[in-house]
């Protein structure tokens, strides 16, 4: 099944590395595409479960989806989540 979720925070490449590299990494999801411009992530998976883990696992960044609360600790996660991505890309 392939999805589009619409995320907050999504501002630059080293945002998209490290969503990509995190949801990479997740079983059950592939053909991960982030859109920088549109603040989305597209991917593909197979379980009903695991969209509820790409969105838990993009809130944990800092990354929540659009309509979900958007906390400062959230605001800050993405930071952290995007200059690491920008290190390691």
């Amino acid at each position: 099944m392939k999805t589009i979720v619409h995320i907050q925070n999504l501002k630059c490449g080293g945002c998209a590395n490290a969503i990509s590299k995190k949801l990479n990494a997740l079983d059950d999801v592939s053909e991960v595409s982030i859109e920088v411009e549109d603040n989305s992530v597209t991917f593909e998976y197979s379980a009903a479960h695991t969209l509820e883990i790409v969105k838990n696992t993009l809130a944990e960044i800092g990354y929540p989806e659009d309509g979900e609360a958007n906390s400062l600790t959230s605001k800050a996660k993405s930071y952290v989540s995007c200059a690491f991505g920008k290190i390691t890309s």
